[in-house]
This record gives structure tokens, sequence and C-alpha cells, in this order.
């Protein structure tokens, strides 16, 4: 009996110290530490994951009508080294697609991924949104570039922010302080991941540079790309690219998008969750100057323009010769490409002169910071030279 007696007073100090914890958590602003600690240590992971859409709130990017891809002549004696192989299992890939000339050359998928598996495309996701800032200009519903982001966001009617452009977010270049580190669960990004008020943290954060003056990588940049495309279009981020390409691009599934909390807002920094072979639609649509199939999808000149160089200095004083208007640039073998890229090593990579497209999908990326390319990303294009025969 005394057992028992001290048993349930032990559950009960327990459960009264989680309620104490949560309620500090609330009132400290960290509610997202909650979500965060059972999305995460609660079921055996560390951090954020390439199928964490199950842990969310997700709004359907529809697809309508199925186009499949032609697959080449040569797919099925098409092989990799078992070297190379060996160099892409390292990494911990779950897909690998590789286009040439339109058709699929090569495909294989690890553990239990397949051809439909649904996976976090993390920041490739914020090339998908530069997407839709080209086509509203294109449609109408922003004026150009260099329109203000005050126009759409009345938090920025301040004389600290009223000079910050659509151009400057493309270009990371706001000069607003948001935090990029996904190791600090008290900032911004574990905010924006874990949270519910996405519009307030995003909108509220400081100016530390001049606009336009110092590139900085930040995902705020692109959530304000989103309220953006939201206000001037009348459409959801998901909706507005599931009619302008999603679709269009003959998606063979309904993507997902995470958001922020119910009928709320995307997470537009990363967080769409697709397929390898749909991802790769994406990467021929770049290939091909914006035209799928004959028509035009977006403006070939908003692509040309988003494919230059910034050339604006980091706060390291390093002009930035790598990164375009969210898109990132590089070059292998004097071979130059335009690539979307994910923190776990997702790539959509557009190779002009190979005529080819790869897209990797997995659960690790080279961990050095502030390298121009990451160096697991020359495995997968030495994958492509191989399986196509390129010299």
């Amino acid at each position: 009996m005394k057992f028992l007696r001290f048993l349930l007073r032990f559950v009960v100090a327990i459960g009264v110290s989680i309620v104490l914890i949560c309620l500090g958590l609330w009132l400290s602003g960290n509610a997202h530490l909650i979500k965060a600690v059972r999305s995460t240590y609660l079921v055996g992971k560390t951090g954020p994951t390439i199928d964490d859409y199950t842990k969310f709130v997700n709004r359907k990017v529809e697809a309508e009508i199925q186009l499949a891809w032609p697959m080449s002549l040569t797919f099925h004696s098409n092989r990799l080294n078992n070297n190379t192989i060996d160099e892409i299992a390292r990494w911990e890939t779950s897909a690998l697609v590789i286009l040439k000339s339109g058709e699929i050359a090569y495909e294989r998928y690890w553990s239990d991924y397949s051809q439909v598996s649904l996976t976090n495309s993390f920041s490739m996701a914020k090339s998908f949104t530069a997407l839709c800032i080209g086509k509203a200009i294109e449609d109408g519903h922003i004026q150009s570039l260099d329109q203000k982001v005050a126009d759409f966001v009345p938090e920025f009617n301040t004389v600290a922010k009223s000079k910050i452009t659509i151009r400057h977010l493309l270009s990371m270049s706001s000069g607003i302080d948001f935090g990029e580190s996904y190791g600090d669960p008290f900032g911004f990004m574990a905010k924006a991941y874990y949270g519910t008020d996405l519009y307030e943290l995003t909108v509220n954060k400081a100016v530390q540079h001049p606009a336009g003056r110092v590139w900085k990588y930040q995902g705020g940049n692109t959530l304000l790309l989103s309220f953006i495309v939201k206000e001037a279009t009348g459409q959801s981020l998901s909706d507005y690219f599931s009619e302008h390409f999603w679709k269009p691009l003959g998606a063979s599934q309904n993507a997902l998008w995470s958001l922020n909390k119910e009928g709320g807002l995307e997470r537009s920094y990363c967080c769409f969750y697709s397929n390898a072979r749909d991802f790769a639609r994406i990467g021929q649509l770049i290939l091909d100057s914006g035209q799928w199939q004959g028509k035009q999808i977006i403006p070939s000149s908003f692509l040309v323009e988003s494919f230059q160089a910034v050339m604006i200095p980091s706060e390291e004083n390093k002009n930035i010769d790598y990164y375009g208007l969210h898109w990132w640039l590089g070059d292998y073998d004097g071979v130059k490409f335009v690539y979307a890229r994910g923190i776990q090593g997702q790539y959509i990579v557009a190779i002009p002169d190979w005529d080819m497209v790869v897209v990797r999908l997995g659960h690790k990326r080279d961990p050095k910071k502030g390298v121009r390319i990451p160096e697991d990303l020359f495995v997968y294009l030495k994958a492509g030279k191989e399986v196509t025969g390129i010299n």
C-alpha cells in the first residue's frame, strides 16, 4: 500500500512538472519546443527528417493529367560501377534519377523508398517559391522584381524596411536578421519549423544591414516571398504552384506542402514533399528555359535573370558568384549548371551542356559549412557522366 501511494505521488509529480514546463515554454514564447521534442527525441530522431510530412498539417499541391516519363532506349543497359554506387550509398541516398535528352536514363532507389515515396525537399522549395514570383510577374499580379515588399506586407511600411524589394528577398540581401542556425532550439528556424506563428515571427524581425548591401542566406526571405505570392494572387502558395507548375508539368502524384497550422501558411523555405520523378520535372523545365512540351510555362527572361550570380558581398566580404535569385550556380569540369538544393542532400540539377537533369534525394550531405558546392554533389554529377557515356 505504501508503495502504491509513493507511485501515485511520483506520477502526479511528473505530471505537474510536465504541465509547468509546458506552461513555462508557452509563456516564454518557446512553445514550439513541445512540438519539436514530440517530433524528434520521442520518436528516436535528433532533428528534421525527409519523412516529416506525417508529423505536420499539409496542403495538397494537386496534380491533374499524369504524363509518364519516356524511358531511354539504353535504360536497361545503363549501369554504374560498384565504386560509384558505394559512393552514392555512403551519403545515405534514397533516390537517384538521371534524365538525358528528356528521357530517364538511370533510376535507382535505396532502403524502402520507391518511385512513389514522398520525401522532404527541404530548401529546394525556395527555388519553387521563386518560380511562383516569376509567374506572378508574368500574370500581372506583381509589377516587377523591384516592387517594394511593403506593397504586400504592411508591416514593412517603416523607415527601416520600406526600401526592401522583392529582388532583395530573392537575392538574399534584404538585410533582415532572421537567423539560419538549425542547431539553435530557440532560434528562428526552429520556431519556423515547429511553431505556429509563422507570419508574426517573420515580419517582425529587425533589419541588420541596408538592403542590397550584404548577402546572407536565410529562409525568412523565402517566407516573405510566399506572403507576397498569397497577397498578390489571392491564392495559397500551394494552389498557385499547382495551377501554374505541378499540373502543367504532368506530375504523377499530388505533392504536399507543410503548413504552420490547419488552414495556415506554407513553410515555403522547405517542406515540399514529392517523389524523385516529379522533382525531375522542375529540372527539365529549367533545362528547357521554362518550356514544357513546347509550351512556355514561365518566361525564359525571368530564368536568365535568376541564373545570374548576385555578386553581392557576404558578411565575410566575399562576392557571391555561386548564387542567383533563389537558385544555386556551379561548375563541374568546366561545365556550368544550375541547381536547387536541400540541407540533407536534396538536389535538382540542370546541366545544359550535357542536356541532363540529375535528381538526388536522401538523408545526408557534405557537412562542411560555407562551401561553394557540397562535396557529395560531385558524386552524382560523376554518376551522370558515367551512366550516359559523357567524356
